[in-house]
Protein backbone atom coordinates (compact mmCIF):
# COMPACT_ATOMS: atom_id res chain seq x y z
CA UNK A 1 0.00 0.00 0.00
CA UNK A 2 1.15 3.33 -0.70
CA UNK A 3 1.94 5.56 2.24
CA UNK A 4 1.35 9.00 2.88
CA UNK A 5 4.12 11.46 1.49
CA UNK A 6 5.70 14.50 3.22
CA UNK A 7 4.69 16.17 -0.02
CA UNK A 8 0.77 15.31 0.55
CA UNK A 9 1.47 16.36 4.23
CA UNK A 10 2.96 20.22 3.56
CA UNK A 11 0.13 20.32 0.83
CA UNK A 12 -2.26 19.38 3.96
CA UNK A 13 -0.59 22.10 6.09
CA UNK A 14 -1.08 24.71 3.26
CA UNK A 15 -4.87 23.85 3.31
CA UNK A 16 -5.08 24.06 7.12
CA UNK A 17 -3.40 27.54 7.11
CA UNK A 18 -5.93 29.88 8.88
CA UNK A 19 -8.03 27.49 9.65
CA UNK A 20 -6.20 25.48 12.40
CA UNK A 21 -3.77 26.82 15.08
CA UNK A 22 -0.21 26.16 15.54
CA UNK A 23 -0.95 24.49 19.07
CA UNK A 24 1.52 25.53 21.80
CA UNK A 25 4.05 23.66 22.82
CA UNK A 26 5.03 23.16 26.82
CA UNK A 27 8.02 22.58 28.74
CA UNK A 28 6.91 19.62 31.50
CA UNK A 29 9.60 20.07 34.05
CA UNK A 30 8.25 17.53 37.09
CA UNK A 31 8.79 15.32 34.42
CA UNK A 32 12.19 15.83 33.28
CA UNK A 33 13.78 13.79 36.26
CA UNK A 34 11.80 10.57 35.19
CA UNK A 35 13.76 10.57 31.59
CA UNK A 36 16.66 12.49 32.33
CA UNK A 37 15.65 14.98 29.82
CA UNK A 38 13.20 17.51 28.75
CA UNK A 39 9.64 16.86 28.19
CA UNK A 40 7.36 18.62 26.01
CA UNK A 41 3.53 18.33 25.90
CA UNK A 42 2.26 19.45 22.23
CA UNK A 43 -0.81 20.78 23.51
CA UNK A 44 -3.38 19.56 20.61
CA UNK A 45 -6.55 19.87 23.49
CA UNK A 46 -6.13 23.49 22.92
CA UNK A 47 -7.13 22.86 19.03
CA UNK A 48 -9.80 23.97 17.36
CA UNK A 49 -12.73 21.82 18.92
CA UNK A 50 -11.02 20.72 21.62
CA UNK A 51 -8.46 17.86 19.44
CA UNK A 52 -6.42 17.14 16.53
CA UNK A 53 -9.44 15.58 14.57
CA UNK A 54 -10.48 19.23 12.61
CA UNK A 55 -6.82 18.59 10.94
CA UNK A 56 -7.55 15.28 9.45
CA UNK A 57 -11.65 15.94 9.03
CA UNK A 58 -11.05 19.58 7.05
CA UNK A 59 -8.25 17.64 4.84
CA UNK A 60 -10.65 14.82 3.98
CA UNK A 61 -13.86 16.84 3.01
CA UNK A 62 -12.18 19.50 1.45
CA UNK A 63 -10.85 17.07 -0.99
CA UNK A 64 -14.46 15.84 -2.28
CA UNK A 65 -15.85 16.34 -5.75
CA UNK A 66 -18.57 18.76 -6.43
CA UNK A 67 -20.96 16.05 -6.53
CA UNK A 68 -19.93 14.77 -3.27
CA UNK A 69 -20.23 18.27 -1.59
CA UNK A 70 -23.95 17.83 -2.85
CA UNK A 71 -24.18 15.13 -0.98
CA UNK A 72 -23.13 15.72 1.73
CA UNK A 73 -21.12 13.94 4.14
CA UNK A 74 -22.08 11.28 7.16
CA UNK A 75 -19.63 10.31 10.19
CA UNK A 76 -19.76 8.43 13.55
CA UNK A 77 -18.05 9.14 16.89
CA UNK A 78 -18.00 9.80 20.83
CA UNK A 79 -17.00 13.07 20.21
CA UNK A 80 -13.99 14.07 18.64
CA UNK A 81 -14.35 13.30 15.28
CA UNK A 82 -17.94 14.33 15.77
CA UNK A 83 -16.74 18.35 16.17
CA UNK A 84 -14.14 18.29 13.71
CA UNK A 85 -16.05 16.96 11.45
CA UNK A 86 -19.16 19.30 11.80
CA UNK A 87 -17.06 22.46 12.17
CA UNK A 88 -15.27 21.49 8.73
CA UNK A 89 -18.34 21.04 7.33
CA UNK A 90 -19.49 24.18 8.25
CA UNK A 91 -16.20 26.01 7.33
CA UNK A 92 -16.86 24.43 3.57
CA UNK A 93 -20.84 24.80 3.31
CA UNK A 94 -21.28 21.23 3.51
CA UNK A 95 -24.49 19.50 4.67
CA UNK A 96 -23.08 17.02 7.71
CA UNK A 97 -24.87 14.28 9.66
CA UNK A 98 -23.36 12.65 12.50
CA UNK A 99 -24.34 9.33 14.53
CA UNK A 100 -23.74 9.36 18.17
CA UNK A 101 -24.13 6.85 20.75
CA UNK A 102 -27.16 7.13 22.78
CA UNK A 103 -24.95 7.82 26.43
CA UNK A 104 -22.67 10.15 24.43
CA UNK A 105 -21.95 12.73 26.93
CA UNK A 106 -23.62 15.95 26.51
CA UNK A 107 -20.77 18.37 26.26
CA UNK A 108 -19.60 16.75 22.98
CA UNK A 109 -23.55 16.02 21.57
CA UNK A 110 -24.44 19.83 22.08
CA UNK A 111 -20.81 21.02 20.83
CA UNK A 112 -21.36 19.19 17.27
CA UNK A 113 -24.70 20.66 17.12
CA UNK A 114 -23.22 24.13 18.17
CA UNK A 115 -20.96 23.58 14.92
CA UNK A 116 -24.17 22.97 12.73
CA UNK A 117 -24.49 19.24 12.47
CA UNK A 118 -27.19 17.02 12.48
CA UNK A 119 -27.00 15.08 15.55
CA UNK A 120 -28.44 11.35 15.30
CA UNK A 121 -28.29 9.32 18.32
CA UNK A 122 -28.29 5.41 18.21
CA UNK A 123 -26.66 2.55 19.28
CA UNK A 124 -25.23 1.34 22.97
CA UNK A 125 -21.77 0.46 21.39
CA UNK A 126 -19.72 2.69 18.93
CA UNK A 127 -19.89 0.12 15.96
CA UNK A 128 -23.38 0.29 16.07
CA UNK A 129 -23.47 3.13 15.39
CA UNK A 130 -20.56 3.44 13.37
CA UNK A 131 -23.53 0.59 11.27
CA UNK A 132 -25.58 3.53 11.47
CA UNK A 133 -24.08 5.99 9.49
CA UNK A 134 -23.06 3.77 7.12
CA UNK A 135 -26.09 2.38 6.42
CA UNK A 136 -27.45 5.96 6.06
CA UNK A 137 -24.73 7.00 3.53
CA UNK A 138 -25.61 4.29 1.36
CA UNK A 139 -29.11 5.15 1.78
CA UNK A 140 -28.69 8.90 1.01
CA UNK A 141 -25.45 9.42 -1.09
CA UNK A 142 -24.22 11.05 1.72
CA UNK A 143 -20.06 10.44 1.59
CA UNK A 144 -18.76 8.34 4.66
CA UNK A 145 -16.09 10.46 6.92
CA UNK A 146 -13.81 7.99 8.18
CA UNK A 147 -12.20 8.78 11.46
CA UNK A 148 -8.47 7.56 10.98
CA UNK A 149 -8.58 5.41 7.78
CA UNK A 150 -8.21 7.38 4.71
CA UNK A 151 -4.69 9.17 3.82
CA UNK A 152 -6.14 12.37 3.10
CA UNK A 153 -7.28 12.37 7.19
CA UNK A 154 -3.52 10.63 7.72
CA UNK A 155 -2.26 13.53 5.75
CA UNK A 156 -4.11 16.27 7.90
CA UNK A 157 -3.26 15.06 10.72
CA UNK A 158 0.34 14.03 9.44
CA UNK A 159 0.38 18.22 10.21
CA UNK A 160 1.31 18.03 13.73
CA UNK A 161 4.43 15.90 13.27
CA UNK A 162 5.61 19.37 10.89
CA UNK A 163 4.48 21.32 14.18
CA UNK A 164 6.55 18.62 16.67
CA UNK A 165 9.98 18.86 14.19
CA UNK A 166 9.97 23.31 13.99
CA UNK A 167 9.02 23.62 17.97
CA UNK A 168 11.56 21.08 18.71
CA UNK A 169 13.77 20.96 16.75
CA UNK A 170 16.46 18.33 18.55
CA UNK A 171 13.42 15.89 19.11
CA UNK A 172 14.28 11.97 20.10
CA UNK A 173 11.35 10.42 20.69
CA UNK A 174 7.78 11.43 19.68
CA UNK A 175 5.02 9.92 22.00
CA UNK A 176 1.67 9.68 20.29
CA UNK A 177 -1.67 8.36 21.47
CA UNK A 178 -3.02 5.65 19.09
CA UNK A 179 -6.72 4.45 18.84
CA UNK A 180 -7.37 3.64 14.77
CA UNK A 181 -3.99 4.81 14.16
CA UNK A 182 -4.80 7.96 12.02
CA UNK A 183 -2.52 10.35 14.05
CA UNK A 184 0.36 8.63 14.61
CA UNK A 185 0.31 6.95 11.31
CA UNK A 186 0.07 10.69 10.27
CA UNK A 187 2.46 11.64 13.04
CA UNK A 188 5.38 9.76 11.86
CA UNK A 189 5.17 9.91 8.01
CA UNK A 190 5.84 13.75 8.50
CA UNK A 191 8.61 12.78 11.29
CA UNK A 192 10.61 9.83 9.73
CA UNK A 193 10.63 11.90 6.23
CA UNK A 194 12.65 14.50 7.80
CA UNK A 195 14.35 13.03 10.60
CA UNK A 196 14.46 9.28 10.31
CA UNK A 197 16.42 9.05 13.57
CA UNK A 198 13.19 10.08 15.63
CA UNK A 199 11.70 7.35 17.70
CA UNK A 200 8.09 7.70 17.13
CA UNK A 201 6.25 5.49 19.85
CA UNK A 202 2.02 4.78 19.98
CA UNK A 203 0.18 4.63 23.50
CA UNK A 204 -2.51 2.57 24.18
CA UNK A 205 -5.25 1.95 26.77
CA UNK A 206 -4.34 -1.64 28.23
CA UNK A 207 -7.66 -2.00 27.94
CA UNK A 208 -8.13 -1.81 24.27
CA UNK A 209 -4.87 -2.02 22.32
CA UNK A 210 -5.72 -3.52 19.45
CA UNK A 211 -1.90 -2.96 17.96
CA UNK A 212 -0.13 -4.77 19.66
CA UNK A 213 -1.45 -7.95 18.70
CA UNK A 214 -2.13 -6.95 14.91
CA UNK A 215 1.37 -5.86 14.83
CA UNK A 216 1.91 -9.46 15.82
CA UNK A 217 0.13 -10.80 12.88
CA UNK A 218 0.83 -8.93 10.60
CA UNK A 219 -2.94 -8.06 9.81
CA UNK A 220 -5.67 -5.77 11.65
CA UNK A 221 -6.83 -7.93 14.68
CA UNK A 222 -10.18 -7.55 16.13
CA UNK A 223 -10.29 -7.22 20.24
CA UNK A 224 -12.85 -8.99 21.67
CA UNK A 225 -14.17 -5.83 23.66
CA UNK A 226 -12.94 -2.60 24.95
CA UNK A 227 -13.21 -1.53 28.78
CA UNK A 228 -11.37 2.09 29.45
CA UNK A 229 -11.86 5.46 30.26
CA UNK A 230 -9.98 6.67 27.44
CA UNK A 231 -12.85 6.02 25.30
CA UNK A 232 -10.94 8.47 22.21
CA UNK A 233 -8.92 5.55 21.49
CA UNK A 234 -11.24 2.66 22.46
CA UNK A 235 -11.12 1.20 18.30
CA UNK A 236 -11.43 -2.31 18.34
CA UNK A 237 -9.57 -3.06 15.29
CA UNK A 238 -7.17 -0.72 12.85
CA UNK A 239 -7.83 0.01 9.42
CA UNK A 240 -6.23 -1.48 6.50
CA UNK A 241 -4.76 2.41 5.58
CA UNK A 242 -3.63 3.13 9.14
CA UNK A 243 -1.94 0.23 10.15
CA UNK A 244 -0.19 0.31 7.05
CA UNK A 245 1.61 3.06 8.11
CA UNK A 246 1.86 2.33 11.59
CA UNK A 247 3.40 -0.76 10.88
CA UNK A 248 6.05 0.79 8.08
CA UNK A 249 6.80 3.73 10.14
CA UNK A 250 6.14 3.42 13.58
CA UNK A 251 9.04 2.17 15.84
CA UNK A 252 6.77 0.59 19.05
CA UNK A 253 3.39 0.86 20.82
CA UNK A 254 3.40 0.51 24.57
CA UNK A 255 0.21 0.04 26.47
CA UNK A 256 -0.80 2.06 30.04
CA UNK A 257 -3.20 1.10 32.92
CA UNK A 258 -6.37 2.99 34.02
CA UNK A 259 -4.65 3.60 37.27
CA UNK A 260 -1.56 5.65 35.20
CA UNK A 261 -4.35 7.14 32.73
CA UNK A 262 -5.91 9.01 35.49
CA UNK A 263 -3.05 9.97 37.32
CA UNK A 264 -1.87 11.56 33.95
CA UNK A 265 -5.05 13.71 33.67
CA UNK A 266 -4.57 14.89 37.43
CA UNK A 267 -0.80 16.16 36.83
CA UNK A 268 -1.51 18.02 33.32
CA UNK A 269 -4.98 19.67 35.13
CA UNK A 270 -2.72 20.37 38.95
CA UNK A 271 0.63 20.72 37.68
CA UNK A 272 0.40 22.41 34.05
CA UNK A 273 -3.10 23.42 34.39
CA UNK A 274 -3.86 21.90 31.15
CA UNK A 275 -7.63 19.80 30.86
CA UNK A 276 -7.12 16.90 29.05
CA UNK A 277 -9.36 14.01 28.20
CA UNK A 278 -7.93 10.68 29.49
CA UNK A 279 -7.31 9.17 25.83
CA UNK A 280 -5.13 12.52 25.35
CA UNK A 281 -3.83 11.92 28.60
CA UNK A 282 -2.04 8.74 27.33
CA UNK A 283 0.91 9.87 26.46
CA UNK A 284 1.50 11.02 29.62
CA UNK A 285 0.58 8.44 31.18
CA UNK A 286 3.11 6.45 29.39
CA UNK A 287 5.84 8.80 30.84
CA UNK A 288 4.68 7.75 34.12
CA UNK A 289 4.40 4.49 33.80
CA UNK A 290 7.63 3.03 31.64
CA UNK A 291 9.71 5.38 33.80
CA UNK A 292 13.39 6.07 32.05
CA UNK A 293 12.38 4.28 28.27
CA UNK A 294 12.07 6.98 26.37
CA UNK A 295 15.39 9.00 24.86
CA UNK A 296 15.21 12.98 25.68
CA UNK A 297 14.24 15.54 23.95
CA UNK A 298 10.83 13.69 24.48
CA UNK A 299 7.44 15.37 23.41
CA UNK A 300 4.33 14.11 24.27
CA UNK A 301 0.83 15.00 22.18
CA UNK A 302 -1.73 15.83 24.18
CA UNK A 303 -4.83 15.10 21.73
CA UNK A 304 -7.93 16.41 23.20
CA UNK A 305 -9.38 17.70 25.53
CA UNK A 306 -13.18 17.23 25.41
CA UNK A 307 -13.95 15.46 28.97
CA UNK A 308 -17.14 15.41 30.86
CA UNK A 309 -17.26 17.25 34.01
CA UNK A 310 -19.05 14.24 35.94
CA UNK A 311 -16.36 11.65 34.44
CA UNK A 312 -13.62 14.35 34.95
CA UNK A 313 -14.85 14.79 38.73
CA UNK A 314 -14.57 10.62 38.66
CA UNK A 315 -10.78 10.94 37.06
CA UNK A 316 -9.28 13.27 39.53
CA UNK A 317 -10.72 10.82 42.86
CA UNK A 318 -9.39 8.54 40.61
CA UNK A 319 -6.20 9.44 40.11
CA UNK A 320 -6.04 10.82 43.48
CA UNK A 321 -6.33 7.65 45.13
CA UNK A 322 -3.96 6.07 42.44
CA UNK A 323 -1.24 8.72 43.31
CA UNK A 324 -1.80 7.71 47.08
CA UNK A 325 -3.79 10.86 48.25
CA UNK A 326 -6.30 9.15 49.86
CA UNK A 327 -6.15 6.87 52.72
CA UNK A 328 -8.67 4.80 54.01
CA UNK A 329 -7.39 3.37 57.33
CA UNK A 330 -9.57 0.87 60.00
CA UNK A 331 -8.37 1.28 64.22
CA UNK A 332 -9.64 -0.65 67.32
CA UNK A 333 -10.17 2.00 70.05
CA UNK A 334 -11.13 2.05 73.55
CA UNK A 335 -14.71 1.98 73.94
CA UNK A 336 -14.84 4.93 75.72
CA UNK A 337 -15.31 9.37 75.98
CA UNK A 338 -12.35 10.88 74.29
CA UNK A 339 -11.21 8.09 72.12
CA UNK A 340 -12.37 9.41 68.74
CA UNK A 341 -11.62 12.72 69.76
CA UNK A 342 -7.55 11.23 70.59
CA UNK A 343 -7.43 9.86 66.99
CA UNK A 344 -8.82 12.95 65.17
CA UNK A 345 -6.25 15.23 67.11
CA UNK A 346 -3.39 12.81 66.34
CA UNK A 347 -4.62 12.79 62.32
CA UNK A 348 -5.10 16.70 62.38
CA UNK A 349 -1.50 17.01 64.05
CA UNK A 350 -0.10 15.31 61.37
CA UNK A 351 -1.71 17.77 58.56
CA UNK A 352 -3.92 14.80 57.05
CA UNK A 353 -7.89 16.15 56.25
CA UNK A 354 -10.44 14.08 57.35
CA UNK A 355 -13.23 13.51 54.76
CA UNK A 356 -15.38 10.99 56.41
CA UNK A 357 -15.59 9.20 59.87
CA UNK A 358 -17.51 5.97 60.90
CA UNK A 359 -17.45 4.62 64.42
CA UNK A 360 -19.30 1.53 65.15
CA UNK A 361 -19.37 -0.74 68.22
CA UNK A 362 -21.18 -3.77 67.15
CA UNK A 363 -19.20 -6.20 65.85
CA UNK A 364 -18.72 -10.10 66.17
CA UNK A 365 -14.62 -9.62 66.36
CA UNK A 366 -14.67 -6.23 69.01
CA UNK A 367 -14.37 -7.33 72.79
CA UNK A 368 -15.76 -5.76 75.36
CA UNK A 369 -15.05 -2.16 75.60
CA UNK A 370 -13.29 -1.72 72.22
CA UNK A 371 -14.86 -0.07 69.43
CA UNK A 372 -13.89 0.33 65.79
CA UNK A 373 -12.97 3.75 64.01
CA UNK A 374 -12.72 3.80 60.01
CA UNK A 375 -11.18 7.03 58.43
CA UNK A 376 -11.45 8.18 54.94
CA UNK A 377 -8.74 10.73 54.74
CA UNK A 378 -6.82 13.12 52.34
CA UNK A 379 -3.03 12.85 52.51
CA UNK A 380 -0.06 14.73 50.88
CA UNK A 381 0.84 11.26 48.74
CA UNK A 382 2.58 7.47 49.27
CA UNK A 383 5.11 8.76 51.95
CA UNK A 384 2.28 10.98 53.87
CA UNK A 385 0.13 8.11 54.34
CA UNK A 386 2.68 5.56 55.64
CA UNK A 387 3.78 8.51 57.91
CA UNK A 388 0.38 8.61 59.44
CA UNK A 389 -0.13 5.19 59.94
CA UNK A 390 3.18 4.72 61.76
CA UNK A 391 2.09 7.70 64.04
CA UNK A 392 -1.19 6.22 64.93
CA UNK A 393 0.38 3.05 65.64
CA UNK A 394 3.04 4.15 68.05
CA UNK A 395 -0.20 6.32 69.43
CA UNK A 396 -1.46 3.51 70.09
CA UNK A 397 -4.06 2.31 68.45
CA UNK A 398 -4.33 -0.90 66.49
CA UNK A 399 -4.81 -0.80 62.92
CA UNK A 400 -7.10 -3.77 61.58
Amino acid sequence: MELVTLERIRAARELLNGVTRVTPMEHARDLRKLHGGPVHLKCENLQRTGSFKIRGAYTRIHGLTEDERERGVVAASAGNHAQGVALASSLLGIRSTVFMPLRAPLPKLAATRGYGADVHLHGALLEETLAAAIEFGERTGAVFIHPFDHPDVIAGQGTVGLEILEQVPGVKTVLVATGGGGLVGGVASAVKAVRPDVRVVGVQAEEAAAYPPSLAAGAPVRLGQTATMADGIAVGEPGLVSFAHVESLVDDVVTVTEQFLSRAVLLCLERRKLVVEPAGAAPVAALLQHVGAFEPPVVAVLSGGNVDPVLLLRIIQHGMTAGGRYLRLKLRVPDRPGSLVGVLSCVSELGANVLDVEHSRISGTLDLGEADVELALETRGPEHCKEVEVALTNAGYTVV
